[in-house]
Parts: C-alpha cells; structure tokens; sequence
C-alpha cells in the first residue's frame, strides 16, 4: 500500500544533507552530513535479509500479537525486536520500523556523526545539535502545533510514534498520536504501539500515560486524542505554529 508522506517536505535541517531510501516496504528518509545512499541501502537490504530469514524459520515472529520466546541464536536485530516486544507486550513487528531505522542509523554514524534516520514516524537520531521533532496528529487541531526538543546529551535517541487514526499501520486504539521517547528505536516503536491500543478516546490518557511510564527504558510518552494532549516523563516541548 502506497501512503505518501508529505510531513517529509516540512523537515528543516539545512546543515544536513537528506535523503531516501526505498527497498521494497522499507522507506527510509534520512538526514546526514553527507550523502549516504549506497550505505544506507547496504544496511537495509542486510538487516531485511536478516529478519525474512527468520520468519521463515519461525513464522511466528511475523504473525504472532503478543510476545514470542527469547532466542539466543537469533540475529542481534531479531533479539533487540524480541526483547522490545517482550518489554512492551506486543508481537515482535510491532517494534520492525523503529529497529531498522535504528540499526540502519547506526551503521551509519561511523561516516557521519549527525544521523536521522525516518521510517514511517519513527526516528532514530544522533546528533550533536538540539534537533526539534514536530508531533504529527492527523486531523487534530494539535497536529504540527508542537514539537519535541532533543538535546544532543540525550542522542541517540528513539522518537516513535502510533496513531488508529493515521496511517496503515495497525493500532487497536484510537488516538491520533502516541509519541514515544526511549534510547532504544525498537522499544519506543513498541511501546507506542501498546500504548496506543488502549486509547479509546480522551478519557484514556491518563490511562495511556500511566502504562507507558511502567515500562523498562522509555523516557517520556506524550498522547494526542482530538484537542487534548498529556504528557509523562523526560520531555520538552516547544511551540511549532508561532
């Protein structure tokens, strides 16, 4: 299914070099000090070959919604995945977008120290400047309104993100944003994902907010439904439409 994904065209980092990279499903949009391309595509067609081969000895992984065992054979990309879901108590692929924008991201910090790496509303980044990330929200009044300040000390950092209003990603709940920060992309992928299942309207926010601060490695959650925002943990927001 093809969704285009205008919010890239609103990026604004002019002392980075962007750009895409596309294999299949996996749709990255990536910042850096210089063109990356040919790396990029390296490091996602290595860590794709990883995880297909894996469904394939354990189809599982792909299907299952809830938690699968631990695998100490697996490929570390597969274990960080395992581990997430296990943390956040979701299936394994509710944490694939953040994972390979991680692993992608820093496979290429070795080449250039300032990364982002997008994949579909979940950010990987490393930087040595205060990054801001605008919060997307669909319809809601509050989409693009404000944003995330991310400090370098604070990098590399996992920025993710679920929406049941936005997006073909799938989502139990019905909140128009659940933005999650942790060190770990993988984790924050998931936990988005889980706390965004329980969110049925506003009256679930505090509820949201709650599960997401009991969770092992996530530093801050911040939920959207509608015009009412909340937020939990180590987060600064700045104002986007001023």
């Amino acid at each position: 299914m093809f969704e285009a994904r205008t919010y890239r065209n609103l990026v604004k980092a002019k002392d980075l070099t962007s750009f895409r990279v596309t294999i299949r499903e996996t749709d990255l949009f990536l910042l850096a000090n210089c063109k990356l391309e040919k790396e990029a595509k390296e490091a996602i067609i290595g860590y794709r070959w990883q995880i297909e081969e894996y469904i394939r000895y354990n189809p599982k992984f792909r299907t299952s919604l809830t938690p699968v065992d631990n695998d100490p054979h697996a490929p570390k990309i597969v274990k960080e995945m395992l581990k997430s879901s296990r943390l956040a108590s979701v299936g394994p692929m509710a944490s694939v977008a953040g994972a390979i924008a991680e692993f992608v991201g820093k496979d290429l910090i070795p080449l250039s120290p300032e990364v982002i790496c997008e994949n579909g509303g979940d950010i990987f980044i490393a930087s040595s400047k205060e990054r801001v990330v605008g919060i997307y929200a669909g319809k809601s009044p509050l989409s693009l309104k404000v944003g995330l300040r991310i400090k370098p000390v604070d990098t590399p950092l996992g920025v993710c993100s679920s929406s049941g209003t936005v997006g073909h990603s799938m989502s139990f709940g019905k909140a128009d944003a659940v933005c999650v920060l942790s060190r770990s992309a993988s984790l924050a992928d998931a936990a988005a994902t889980s706390i965004g299942n329980l969110i049925e309207g506003k009256g679930d926010i505090k509820k949201g907010l709650d599960y997401g601060s009991q969770i092992r490695g996530i530093i801050g959650v911040l939920i959207i439904v509608g015009d009412t925002m909340g937020m939990r943990g180590g987060l600064e927001l700045t104002n986007l439409s001023s």
